[in-house]
């Protein structure tokens, strides 16, 4: 892969039967906003949005390559993003365009609140994954390890891919339920700013955004939001009902933050999510 799109050695070019892989991680649209010249001034949103407007032409023509191979029908397409919009993007596409790339999440990168980490998840498949079918599941990037593993027959071991679980079913539209019991984050203040999500119950172990300052930072301190449970150490939310994570139900809801925190902290302990399988005896 080249910075501007696929090179002469890509496999389908010359052994269009032999299976590859391919990681694409674009540096766009990561800060700078410097889109290349033929995309400035494009889409009347400043650099970033031009910046925006390049990615999803380079997302073309990986795309179009696939087809220009023949191997298209037979490719397994997947599209995310690490973490969401960061802080001076979407300080700026706010004021300057009216556009929140976080909307309606709180927060924004480093920050443990949806914002920082609900992202985009896009899955191309031809006959295999249904075109415009979505679905409910809880699922990480790190599901990706254990569902490519799954698609390939690989079995993974006890000590690989602790935190991975295979989404298979849930792309071919057979999943009867929730795959993934409960979902781990982490925002930029290391191990002691994670949360934990199961449904739509997300607890955090930290007080605050786990990340930003926002009572420090001049450009963040406009969305700073009430604190609807004063004193409280902890943060849960219940995201059906406050998807915004608007109220805190941490004085409300004190069984729901037992469970959730001895859930945390037995993942913590083991250093894992998904179970081990039990060693059969040969």
């Amino acid at each position: 892969m080249t910075a501007n799109g696929l090179n002469r050695r890509v496999p389908g070019a010359r052994e269009p039967a032999k299976p590859f892989f391919l990681y694409h991680a674009t540096s766009a649209v990561h800060l700078p906003s410097f889109a290349a010249r033929q995309f400035r001034g494009k889409t009347e949103a400043g650099p970033h949005g031009d910046f925006i407007h390049q990615f999803d032409s380079i997302v073309g023509d990986l795309l179009d390559t696939l087809e220009k191979l023949g191997v298209a029908n037979n490719t397994l397409v997947m599209l995310s993003s690490d973490n969401g919009p960061e802080v001076t993007s979407v300080v700026h596409m706010r004021a300057d365009y009216g556009h929140d790339g976080a909307r309606p999440w709180r927060g924004m990168k480093r920050d443990d609140w949806e914002g920082g980490h609900r992202v985009p998840f896009l899955v191309r498949w031809p006959g295999k994954v249904k075109p415009g079918t979505t679905s409910a599941q809880l699922t990480s990037l790190t599901d990706v390890m254990a569902t490519v593993a799954a698609i390939i027959g690989a079995e993974l071991p006890n000590d690989a891919a602790e935190d991975s679980f295979n989404m298979l079913p849930a792309l071919l539209g057979k999943d009867g339920g929730p795959i993934r019991p409960y979902l781990l984050q982490q925002a930029f203040g290391g191990s002691r700013t994670l949360s934990i999500r199961r449904g739509n119950w997300k607890y955090l172990d930290h007080p605050g955004s786990g990340g930003n300052r926002y009572d420090n930072d001049p450009g963040l301190k406009s969305f700073i939001l009430p604190d609807t449970a004063p004193g409280a150490p902890r943060q849960l939310y219940n995201l059906e009902t406050h998807p915004g994570e608007t109220r805190n139900l941490y004085f409300e809801r004190p069984e729901i933050v037992k469970e959730l925190k001895a859930l945390l902290d037995q993942s913590k302990a083991s250093g894992r999510s998904r179970p081990e399988r039990p060693i059969s005896n040969p």
